[in-house]
């Protein structure tokens, strides 16, 4: 990387409410420099832009090389325009979660080292998740997702966390929208078709009458690109970036006390057991029935009342319908020479 000298050319897409700007800035610059890439181009998102359409213009301008730094919702947004484009990606952690950064394991301290990665790294691929939403009105919609979608109590959770807590404490605040939630919390019926097939060899009505109908009571549906929250969480242990397929997670607690059900598979099973041979065995005779996993290259989920959504956090209102499937390797990301995505 940075062999092309000044054909090189940088932009920075970067979320102002959420990073010290100028800092990034003069770092971008400086590496730039320093490389012998034409000067960098700095770009504000902003409530009217969230970051598509900033990040189609540095694409149609050239740039070769798009650092994105923000919130999960910023590396979304600009994700979602990168996807297929080929130009490396080089995610700058900030913001509440850092929850794709987390997933690749990046340094999550210093911004400089991984800005130094765009000039100095290797470049990895990675999945990217597509999602077509349903309105209650028909019309359809497309969005991408890096970490995770998904459909119910933890759309539900998102849309009720105050703005302003969880700009005060960051990602705890949704433990006060989860409280907020679950008190009004009750199943719902969903019905879903695992797909099967080629996405290159099948359309998606064939991949459809491939697979079996099923019907089932849910909190939540969660399909995941990859499955790590902050605190150590392991949400979807088997989650990979690179797979080529979809984790999902059926949220399904019974009983008073099926919430403890939840939280023991998903922070002491997958999150503590998981780390050692001795525990994995544990977890494999220990069947839950608060979580059900399945992977599948996508996944058609629809229910009879509209529901609200989520995708890497943001709430994208209520569907009826949610078409997710994946797309292998779509997205260039820049990391540190050597460095492995996974453990």
């Amino acid at each position: 990387m940075g062999t092309m000298g000044d054909q090189q050319r940088a932009a920075l897409v970067f979320n102002p409410a959420k990073v010290d700007g100028s800092r990034l800035k003069s770092l971008v610059a400086m590496h730039s420099a320093r490389a012998g890439w034409a000067d960098p181009v700095f770009l504000e998102t902003s409530v009217a832009d969230p970051g598509q359409g900033i990040t189609r213009w540095a694409l149609s301008d050239g740039r070769t090389s798009v650092f994105v730094a923000g919130g999960d919702g910023t590396v979304r947004a600009v994700a979602e325009v990168m996807d297929g484009s080929g130009v490396p990606l080089t995610i700058v952690p900030s913001g509440t979660g850092n929850l794709l950064a987390r997933n690749l394991h990046l340094p999550l301290e210093n911004p400089e080292t991984i800005i130094r990665a765009a000039f100095e790294g290797e470049i990895a691929h990675i999945d990217v998740g597509i999602a077509m939403l349903r309105r209650p009105d028909g019309a359809t919609q497309q969005h991408a997702f890096v970490v995770m979608a998904g459909m119910g109590l933890d759309a539900a959770m998102i849309a009720n966390t105050r703005p302003e807590l969880k700009k005060q404490v960051g990602w705890v605040a949704y433990v006060d929208g989860a409280a907020r939630s679950l008190k009004d919390a009750k199943a719902f019926r969903i019905v879903y078709q695992l797909l099967s097939g080629d996405q290159d060899d099948s359309t998606i009505d064939d991949r459809r009458t491939q697979s079996k109908l099923h019907s089932v009571k849910v909190h939540s549906v969660l399909i995941a690109n990859c499955g790590a929250l902050p605190a150590g969480i392991s949400l979807v242990p088997d989650a990979s970036v690179a797979d080529g397929v979809l984790d999902i997670a059926l949220i399904q607690p019974s009983g008073p006390f099926g919430w403890l059900g939840v939280w023991r598979k998903v922070w002491w099973d997958n999150s503590v057991l998981r780390r050692f041979r001795a525990g994995r065995r544990i977890v494999e005779r220990h069947k839950s029935t608060s979580v059900r996993y399945l992977s599948s290259v996508g996944i058609e989920t629809a229910v009879p009342e509209a529901r609200p959504v989520q995708l890497d956090g943001d709430g994208l209102g209520e569907a009826t319908r949610m078409y997710c499937t994946v797309h292998p390797g779509g997205l260039a990301v820049t990391v540190p020479r050597g460095h492995a995505l996974a453990d």
